[in-house]
Protein backbone atom coordinates (compact mmCIF):
# COMPACT_ATOMS: atom_id res chain seq x y z
CA UNK A 1 0.00 0.00 0.00
CA UNK A 2 1.33 3.27 -0.84
CA UNK A 3 2.72 5.05 2.03
CA UNK A 4 3.52 8.75 2.56
CA UNK A 5 5.75 9.98 0.13
CA UNK A 6 3.91 7.78 -2.99
CA UNK A 7 0.95 9.90 -1.96
CA UNK A 8 2.71 13.24 -1.64
CA UNK A 9 3.99 12.57 -4.98
CA UNK A 10 0.88 11.83 -6.35
CA UNK A 11 -0.59 14.48 -5.02
CA UNK A 12 2.38 17.01 -6.73
CA UNK A 13 1.28 15.39 -9.73
CA UNK A 14 -1.96 16.18 -9.52
CA UNK A 15 -1.79 19.94 -8.35
CA UNK A 16 -1.45 21.34 -11.56
CA UNK A 17 -4.17 19.98 -13.57
CA UNK A 18 -6.80 20.36 -10.58
CA UNK A 19 -6.46 23.04 -8.45
CA UNK A 20 -8.08 26.37 -9.61
CA UNK A 21 -9.94 24.07 -12.20
CA UNK A 22 -13.54 23.07 -12.21
CA UNK A 23 -14.95 19.77 -13.06
CA UNK A 24 -16.65 19.57 -16.46
CA UNK A 25 -18.03 16.15 -17.07
CA UNK A 26 -17.13 12.97 -14.78
CA UNK A 27 -17.50 9.63 -15.83
CA UNK A 28 -18.67 6.39 -13.35
CA UNK A 29 -18.10 3.65 -14.03
CA UNK A 30 -19.01 1.63 -11.54
CA UNK A 31 -20.82 2.45 -8.24
CA UNK A 32 -18.42 1.24 -5.80
CA UNK A 33 -14.75 0.81 -5.16
CA UNK A 34 -13.82 0.00 -2.01
CA UNK A 35 -17.13 1.50 -0.74
CA UNK A 36 -19.79 2.92 -2.71
CA UNK A 37 -19.26 6.27 -4.56
CA UNK A 38 -21.09 9.08 -3.22
CA UNK A 39 -24.86 9.58 -4.01
CA UNK A 40 -25.26 11.75 -7.00
CA UNK A 41 -21.31 11.42 -7.15
CA UNK A 42 -20.81 12.81 -10.47
CA UNK A 43 -23.43 15.40 -10.40
CA UNK A 44 -22.47 16.62 -6.84
CA UNK A 45 -18.48 17.50 -8.56
CA UNK A 46 -19.80 19.01 -11.88
CA UNK A 47 -18.82 22.62 -11.91
CA UNK A 48 -17.24 22.50 -8.86
CA UNK A 49 -13.68 23.83 -8.71
CA UNK A 50 -10.94 22.43 -7.18
CA UNK A 51 -9.68 25.42 -4.79
CA UNK A 52 -6.47 23.08 -2.92
CA UNK A 53 -4.91 19.77 -2.67
CA UNK A 54 -3.59 18.34 0.30
CA UNK A 55 -2.55 15.42 1.80
CA UNK A 56 -3.27 14.04 5.32
CA UNK A 57 -1.35 11.04 6.57
CA UNK A 58 -2.30 8.95 3.08
CA UNK A 59 -5.63 10.46 1.99
CA UNK A 60 -5.92 12.94 -0.63
CA UNK A 61 -7.88 15.78 0.07
CA UNK A 62 -9.29 18.00 -2.90
CA UNK A 63 -11.37 21.46 -1.58
CA UNK A 64 -14.28 22.09 -3.37
CA UNK A 65 -15.79 25.78 -3.94
CA UNK A 66 -19.34 25.28 -2.69
CA UNK A 67 -18.28 23.29 0.97
CA UNK A 68 -17.30 19.55 0.23
CA UNK A 69 -14.01 18.02 0.43
CA UNK A 70 -13.32 14.96 -1.80
CA UNK A 71 -11.67 12.59 -0.08
CA UNK A 72 -9.42 9.54 -1.92
CA UNK A 73 -7.14 6.99 -0.91
CA UNK A 74 -5.17 5.04 -3.60
CA UNK A 75 -6.08 1.78 -1.13
CA UNK A 76 -3.40 -0.71 -3.07
CA UNK A 77 -3.61 -0.25 -6.43
CA UNK A 78 -5.02 2.81 -6.93
CA UNK A 79 -3.30 4.74 -9.49
CA UNK A 80 -4.36 8.14 -11.08
CA UNK A 81 -3.09 9.05 -14.94
CA UNK A 82 -3.50 12.58 -16.02
CA UNK A 83 -3.47 13.48 -19.74
CA UNK A 84 -2.80 16.43 -21.28
CA UNK A 85 -5.31 19.14 -22.18
CA UNK A 86 -5.77 19.78 -25.89
CA UNK A 87 -5.35 23.02 -25.36
CA UNK A 88 -3.92 25.51 -22.43
CA UNK A 89 -6.59 26.69 -19.61
CA UNK A 90 -7.30 30.48 -19.66
CA UNK A 91 -4.87 32.16 -18.33
CA UNK A 92 -1.30 30.52 -19.68
CA UNK A 93 0.12 27.44 -20.49
CA UNK A 94 -0.06 24.31 -18.15
CA UNK A 95 2.66 21.52 -18.62
CA UNK A 96 0.84 18.16 -17.26
CA UNK A 97 2.00 14.61 -17.07
CA UNK A 98 1.37 12.83 -19.66
CA UNK A 99 -0.18 12.41 -23.08
CA UNK A 100 -0.97 9.28 -24.14
CA UNK A 101 -1.52 9.64 -27.82
CA UNK A 102 -4.30 7.59 -27.70
CA UNK A 103 -7.79 7.86 -27.90
CA UNK A 104 -8.67 7.17 -24.16
CA UNK A 105 -11.14 4.92 -24.26
CA UNK A 106 -11.23 3.52 -20.44
CA UNK A 107 -9.41 0.46 -19.61
CA UNK A 108 -11.02 -2.66 -17.45
CA UNK A 109 -9.80 -1.24 -14.21
CA UNK A 110 -10.66 2.79 -15.04
CA UNK A 111 -13.16 3.07 -12.75
CA UNK A 112 -13.48 7.19 -12.51
CA UNK A 113 -12.31 9.71 -15.12
CA UNK A 114 -12.78 13.60 -14.22
CA UNK A 115 -12.88 16.06 -17.29
CA UNK A 116 -11.46 18.90 -16.58
CA UNK A 117 -13.40 21.99 -18.05
CA UNK A 118 -10.55 22.71 -20.14
CA UNK A 119 -9.82 19.17 -21.58
CA UNK A 120 -7.57 17.59 -19.67
CA UNK A 121 -8.51 14.89 -17.65
CA UNK A 122 -7.76 12.19 -14.56
CA UNK A 123 -8.10 8.70 -15.05
CA UNK A 124 -8.70 6.85 -11.52
CA UNK A 125 -7.67 3.27 -12.10
CA UNK A 126 -7.76 0.46 -9.32
CA UNK A 127 -7.33 -3.24 -10.31
CA UNK A 128 -8.16 -4.33 -6.97
CA UNK A 129 -10.78 -1.86 -5.81
CA UNK A 130 -9.41 -1.08 -2.29
CA UNK A 131 -9.45 2.84 -3.19
CA UNK A 132 -12.23 5.01 -1.93
CA UNK A 133 -13.59 8.10 -2.94
CA UNK A 134 -15.78 10.33 -0.19
CA UNK A 135 -17.41 13.71 -0.49
CA UNK A 136 -17.38 15.27 3.01
CA UNK A 137 -18.96 18.72 4.14
CA UNK A 138 -15.53 20.71 4.96
CA UNK A 139 -17.36 21.87 8.29
CA UNK A 140 -17.14 18.18 9.40
CA UNK A 141 -13.46 16.98 7.82
CA UNK A 142 -11.77 17.30 11.10
CA UNK A 143 -14.27 15.09 12.98
CA UNK A 144 -14.70 12.38 10.20
CA UNK A 145 -14.03 8.87 11.39
CA UNK A 146 -10.99 8.56 8.38
CA UNK A 147 -9.58 11.89 9.90
CA UNK A 148 -9.98 12.38 13.27
CA UNK A 149 -8.06 9.77 14.73
CA UNK A 150 -4.90 10.70 12.83
CA UNK A 151 -2.05 11.63 14.79
CA UNK A 152 0.71 14.04 13.64
CA UNK A 153 2.25 15.28 10.34
CA UNK A 154 5.92 13.52 10.17
CA UNK A 155 6.73 16.22 7.96
CA UNK A 156 5.19 19.10 9.74
CA UNK A 157 6.27 21.14 13.47
CA UNK A 158 4.49 18.75 15.64
CA UNK A 159 6.49 15.83 15.44
CA UNK A 160 9.67 16.64 17.83
CA UNK A 161 11.32 14.95 20.18
CA UNK A 162 9.09 16.10 23.16
CA UNK A 163 5.75 14.56 21.21
CA UNK A 164 7.16 11.18 20.90
CA UNK A 165 8.37 10.74 24.39
CA UNK A 166 4.98 12.19 25.62
CA UNK A 167 2.97 9.17 23.27
CA UNK A 168 5.88 6.86 23.60
CA UNK A 169 6.00 6.92 27.89
CA UNK A 170 5.08 4.02 29.73
CA UNK A 171 4.09 1.73 26.47
CA UNK A 172 5.27 -1.72 26.27
CA UNK A 173 4.92 -2.03 22.54
CA UNK A 174 7.75 -2.75 20.10
CA UNK A 175 9.17 0.83 18.47
CA UNK A 176 8.60 -0.71 15.45
CA UNK A 177 4.49 -0.95 16.44
CA UNK A 178 4.73 2.39 17.68
CA UNK A 179 6.23 4.11 14.56
CA UNK A 180 3.29 2.55 12.32
CA UNK A 181 0.43 3.65 14.49
CA UNK A 182 -1.63 5.93 12.30
CA UNK A 183 -3.13 7.57 15.65
CA UNK A 184 0.55 8.66 16.70
CA UNK A 185 2.65 9.42 13.32
CA UNK A 186 0.14 9.42 10.39
CA UNK A 187 1.54 8.36 6.83
CA UNK A 188 4.40 6.50 7.91
CA UNK A 189 4.14 2.42 7.21
CA UNK A 190 6.05 -0.59 7.43
CA UNK A 191 8.63 0.14 5.09
CA UNK A 192 9.48 3.70 5.85
CA UNK A 193 9.25 2.13 9.64
CA UNK A 194 11.98 -0.34 8.47
CA UNK A 195 14.40 2.09 7.06
CA UNK A 196 14.11 5.06 9.51
CA UNK A 197 14.61 2.81 12.82
CA UNK A 198 18.12 1.61 10.98
CA UNK A 199 18.83 5.19 10.01
CA UNK A 200 18.41 5.47 13.92
CA UNK A 201 20.32 2.79 14.53
CA UNK A 202 17.44 1.62 16.81
CA UNK A 203 16.15 -2.03 17.03
CA UNK A 204 12.26 -2.87 16.13
CA UNK A 205 11.77 -4.60 18.83
CA UNK A 206 13.61 -1.97 21.36
CA UNK A 207 10.61 -1.19 23.76
CA UNK A 208 9.19 2.32 22.64
CA UNK A 209 9.21 3.48 26.18
CA UNK A 210 12.93 3.61 25.73
CA UNK A 211 12.30 7.40 23.66
CA UNK A 212 11.44 8.75 27.34
CA UNK A 213 13.18 8.74 30.68
CA UNK A 214 10.92 8.24 33.54
CA UNK A 215 9.79 11.60 34.16
CA UNK A 216 8.84 11.84 30.23
CA UNK A 217 11.34 13.65 28.84
CA UNK A 218 12.73 12.03 25.67
CA UNK A 219 16.06 10.51 25.39
CA UNK A 220 18.46 10.85 22.94
CA UNK A 221 17.10 7.72 20.88
CA UNK A 222 13.56 9.96 20.74
CA UNK A 223 15.93 13.19 18.94
CA UNK A 224 17.29 10.70 16.87
CA UNK A 225 14.19 8.65 15.43
CA UNK A 226 12.47 12.17 14.72
CA UNK A 227 15.52 12.86 12.61
CA UNK A 228 15.18 9.92 10.98
CA UNK A 229 11.85 9.60 10.50
CA UNK A 230 11.82 12.84 8.50
CA UNK A 231 15.28 12.55 6.67
CA UNK A 232 13.98 8.83 4.96
CA UNK A 233 10.40 10.47 3.90
CA UNK A 234 12.41 13.72 2.48
CA UNK A 235 14.95 11.05 0.51
CA UNK A 236 12.03 9.32 -0.50
CA UNK A 237 9.76 11.86 -1.69
CA UNK A 238 13.06 13.38 -3.86
CA UNK A 239 13.51 10.24 -5.78
CA UNK A 240 10.12 9.71 -6.58
CA UNK A 241 8.65 7.17 -3.97
CA UNK A 242 9.11 3.40 -3.56
CA UNK A 243 7.38 1.33 -6.45
CA UNK A 244 7.24 -2.58 -5.12
CA UNK A 245 4.02 -3.35 -7.56
CA UNK A 246 1.37 -1.11 -8.49
CA UNK A 247 2.62 2.12 -7.41
CA UNK A 248 3.11 4.96 -10.24
CA UNK A 249 3.45 8.60 -10.68
CA UNK A 250 0.44 10.53 -12.11
CA UNK A 251 2.99 10.49 -15.31
CA UNK A 252 2.99 6.93 -15.58
CA UNK A 253 6.85 6.83 -14.12
CA UNK A 254 8.20 4.23 -11.61
CA UNK A 255 9.71 5.28 -8.51
CA UNK A 256 13.18 5.00 -7.61
CA UNK A 257 13.55 5.02 -3.63
CA UNK A 258 13.19 1.24 -3.54
CA UNK A 259 16.90 1.05 -5.39
CA UNK A 260 18.19 2.76 -2.02
CA UNK A 261 16.56 0.44 0.64
CA UNK A 262 19.00 0.00 3.32
CA UNK A 263 16.89 -3.17 4.89
CA UNK A 264 13.78 -3.63 3.64
CA UNK A 265 13.30 -6.50 1.16
CA UNK A 266 17.02 -7.64 1.85
CA UNK A 267 16.58 -10.38 4.15
CA UNK A 268 20.13 -12.99 3.82
CA UNK A 269 22.03 -9.78 2.68
CA UNK A 270 25.06 -7.98 4.29
CA UNK A 271 23.75 -4.23 6.58
CA UNK A 272 25.21 -1.68 4.29
CA UNK A 273 26.45 0.04 7.01
CA UNK A 274 30.25 0.43 6.46
CA UNK A 275 31.98 -1.48 8.82
CA UNK A 276 29.09 -3.45 10.31
CA UNK A 277 29.30 -6.97 8.97
CA UNK A 278 26.03 -7.85 9.85
CA UNK A 279 23.37 -9.44 7.82
CA UNK A 280 19.88 -8.31 7.46
CA UNK A 281 17.38 -10.38 9.24
CA UNK A 282 13.14 -10.40 8.40
CA UNK A 283 11.09 -10.91 11.32
CA UNK A 284 7.28 -10.79 11.56
CA UNK A 285 5.56 -7.94 13.94
CA UNK A 286 1.76 -7.26 14.30
CA UNK A 287 1.18 -9.23 10.94
CA UNK A 288 3.82 -7.27 9.10
CA UNK A 289 7.71 -8.00 7.76
CA UNK A 290 9.87 -6.00 9.43
CA UNK A 291 13.60 -5.83 8.29
CA UNK A 292 16.33 -4.80 10.26
CA UNK A 293 20.37 -5.39 11.04
CA UNK A 294 20.81 -7.35 14.90
CA UNK A 295 24.18 -6.09 14.89
CA UNK A 296 23.55 -2.17 14.15
CA UNK A 297 20.32 -1.74 15.58
CA UNK A 298 19.90 -2.22 19.46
Amino acid sequence: MPELPEVEIVRRGLEPILVGHAFGRVEQHRPDLRFPLPENFSERLRGRRVERLERRAKYLLAHLSGGNVLLMHLGMSGCFTVHEPMHAPKGGRVKHARDDGGDNLPGKHDHVVFHMQYDGTVTYSDPRRFGFMLLIPEAELSEHPMLRSLGVEPLGKDLTPDYLASRARGKKVALKSLLADQRIIAGVGNIYACEALFRARLSPNRPAATLATKSGRPTQRAHDMVVAVRAVLEDAIKAGGSTLRDYRHADGALGEFQHTFAVYGREGKPCPRKGCGGIVRRIVQAGRSTFYCPRCQR
